[in-house]
């Protein structure tokens, strides 16, 4: 369970946090007052990126350390690690997510042609994630159709939108709550089973951006109600 009320910003770990993906990320939640421990394979590496960011951002919410240590010590749990590395590191980081919120950010697509969707044996990467773990983790799927480009651009309003599924629906308004906080419009798109339309989605905007030569295709909901959007 969670440490804080929801009034209160959870602490979010991300593993994979010295990446760039992962550094994009923190960055973002952590100029929204968001707690952020980076978590890498060496302890002092995640604390040296760490101390970077908070030096670049003049900020003091970001801590560093191991991928476990950043595991226990956090609430929410995302995952900013590549599929075809993932197993590894979720074997590490099994006991420490027990009653936590994972969320994986990975896609299924074919690592010869990321244009083409390829679907994983247990339909998709985030129930294989929570098959793995079992029932005490709630694993939820976000940010796979959000571009590297537009998470790396600190300060600009992300246009896309971050669809989240996962089985457990308490896990998902936390989470759509945690990038509302970073003014990130999300929304609860179901169950688990629909992670396999999350996933692959990632290959069809990757297939834009090839054809007609931009950068960060995303998809916008249409006629929803938007609570981070703001006048001007």
């Amino acid at each position: 369970m969670l440490n804080h009320p929801i009034t209160q910003s959870p602490i979010l770990s991300i593993i994979g946090g010295t990446g760039k993906q992962g550094t994009a990320l923190a960055a973002r939640f952590a100029k929204a007052g968001v707690p952020v421990i980076l978590g890498s394979r060496d302890a002092q590496r995640g604390a040296d990126a760490a101390n970077a960011l908070n030096a670049r951002l003049n900020l003091q919410n970001v801590s560093g350390t191991s991928n476990r240590d950043a595991a226990k010590q956090g609430d929410i749990v995302l995952l900013s690690v590549p599929y075809n590395g993932m197993q590894p590191i979720l074997e590490d980081l099994k006991e420490a997510v027990q009653e936590k919120i994972v969320i994986n950010i990975a896609s299924s697509l074919d690592p010869e042609k990321k244009t083409r969707a390829k679907i994983p044996a247990k339909a998709s990467i985030t129930a294989e994630i929570q098959e793995f773990f079992g029932e005490r983790t709630r694993v939820v799927a976000a940010f796979q159709n959000i571009s590297p480009e537009k998470l790396e651009s600190e300060d600009a309003k992300i246009d896309s939108d971050v669809l989240v599924c996962g089985g457990d629906k308490d896990a998902r308004e936390k989470v759509v709550a945690l990038c509302a906080q970073a003014g990130i419009d999300a929304f609860d798109v179901g169950v688990l089973a629909n992670a396999i339309a999350v996933e692959t989605l990632t290959a069809l905007l990757i297939a834009v951006n090839v054809k007609y030569k931009v950068k960060g295709a995303g998809i916008r909901l249409t006629s929803v109600p938007r609570a981070t959007t703001k006048d001007g």
